[in-house]
């Protein structure tokens, strides 16, 4: 009799072990559990950005042979998304799929200089004053066949979005704008800069010279991380992140198109005549009218104006959004759901 009990309590106890395994195994299995919707979603926005960009379209345009991704459908409300330097069309990888779930048609273009857009011509100057890159995008629309769009950027991408925005306002349904507005002339950067504001654009002194031209060349794959870096200093972006961008600063226009940027903002280079009349216009720092939000990151690491000294460029119905948690200066890849949600916005200042 006590045998039995003795067997009967080791069973017990075996199994009461066996019980507390299973529960531990269990309780690891739950927490894995709870953190799977965390991997999977990282997962599911990494293949959606990767479909949306692993199918460039291409178009000719103007001069350009024009890269362009494309989201949504075919027949809603336009929208064209720009990117800046030195970024390229993935800034926008979480923020198209979010607009084209609320049924716009999302084009998101490579400038010229970047991705798989090409010149159609090998004579072309490789210009790339403010001027021409506007006009590259009017030339995409009139090719895709988009008479108005609305049009957000930041950097270059939203001082493009401002140039249109003012001299083609017909094009321009409404319009987002990070670190507002940027139209510039040669005259106005002709003159000096306080000592800290100057050392803020110490890439374009760089740019400047010829050692700046062939360190850019060697060099622009660490250069423009660092550039990252310097221009959001609390976005912790991955490796892998910065490759997907990185991949586009390839291209074989791009050194040539950036360089002349800079060295054309300080009259270090020619633009092209065929631009001088539209340069004369932007040169007076037209207002904009078209229903604009700009927008800005708190933790924003780049040469940026103040919010205030720009509010009165816009005469047409404004609204300014001060975007907090460190954001940097890019914007739309910091904060994609904060962007998104003034592109819709804006859409609805216009009707």
């Amino acid at each position: 009799m006590e045998k039995t009990k003795d067997i009967g309590r080791r069973r017990f106890l075996s199994m009461a072990a066996l019980t507390v395994a299973v529960a531990e195994l269990g309780g690891l299995n739950l927490l894995k559990a709870e953190e799977r919707p965390i991997a999977a979603t990282a997962r599911k926005k990494a293949s959606r950005a990767s479909t949306l960009f692993d199918n460039i379209k291409q178009i000719k345009a103007g001069v350009l042979d024009v890269g362009y991704a494309e989201a949504g459908p075919a027949n809603g409300q336009p929208v064209i998304l720009l990117h800046g330097w030195p970024y390229d069309i993935h800034s926008y990888a979480e923020v198209a799929p979010l607009l084209a779930a609320r049924g716009y048609r999302v084009i998101i273009p490579h400038l010229r200089g970047y991705g798989s857009t090409k010149f159609l011509l090998e004579h072309t100057p490789r210009n790339g004053q403010q001027a021409a890159v506007a006009v590259d995008i009017i030339a995409l629309m009139d090719a895709l066949k988009i008479d108005k769009a609305v049009i957000g950027g930041f950097d270059w991408g939203a001082r493009t979005a401002n140039i249109i925005a003012a001299m083609w306002p017909q094009r321009c349904k409404a319009m987002v704008s990070v670190s507002g507005y940027l139209i510039g002339s040669q005259q106005a950067n002709a003159k000096p800069l306080p000592p800290k504001a100057e050392l803020a654009w110490w890439y374009q002194f760089y740019f400047s010279t010829e050692r700046g031209r062939l360190g850019y060349e060697t060099n622009r794959h660490d250069f423009n991380k660092l550039i990252w870096q310097t221009a959001s200093p609390d976005w912790k972006f991955s490796d892998e992140v910065f490759e997907q961008s990185a991949a586009s600063f390839n291209n074989p226009d791009h050194v040539a198109v950036v360089i002349h940027n800079y060295r054309w903002r300080l009259g270090l280079a020619d633009g092209e005549a065929k631009y001088d009349s539209l340069e004369k216009k932007l040169a007076t720092t037209p207002a904009i009218s078209v229903p604009t939000i700009t927008m800005e990151g708190d933790a924003n690491g780049a040469p940026h104006p103040d919010p205030a000294s720009y509010a009165a460029k816009f005469t047409g119905k404004y609204a300014h959004h001060n975007i907090a948690g460190g954001i940097g200066h890019n914007l739309p890849q910091e904060a994609p759901k904060a962007f998104a949600d003034a592109i819709i916005e804006a859409a609805g200042f216009a009707g």
